[in-house]
């Protein structure tokens, strides 16, 4: 399965992290460095925000919404993975 745990993606250096929550949501609060390109932007438009050879790691607010869309990024060639525990754990947990 293509899931990371948010204590491993803070690990790593440097990643390609996108929030698809809405912008309100990623504007009252949003991992460090993380894009936001909310859910159908990203989905109807992917060609336009993702390079195939480039991981990326997608987070929603409980990991639902990231899943289904990373699943769908990596049939189309993508290199994808979601932050299985999503903001809110990660907000009320981490930072």
């Amino acid at each position: 399965m293509n899931e990371i745990s948010i204590y491993e993606l803070l690990k790593l250096n440097n990643p390609n992290i996108i929030d698809v929550r809405d912008n309100l949501s990623y504007n009252e609060g949003h991992i460090k460095n993380a894009k936001n390109i909310p859910y159908y932007s990203l989905l109807s438009n992917y060609s336009m925000y993702l390079n195939k050879k480039e991981p990326y790691y997608l987070y929603c607010n409980y990991g639902k919404q990231s899943m289904e869309i990373s699943n769908r990024l990596n049939m189309f060639g993508y290199n994808t993975y979601y932050v299985k525990e999503g903001y809110l754990y990660f907000k009320n947990q981490i930072k």
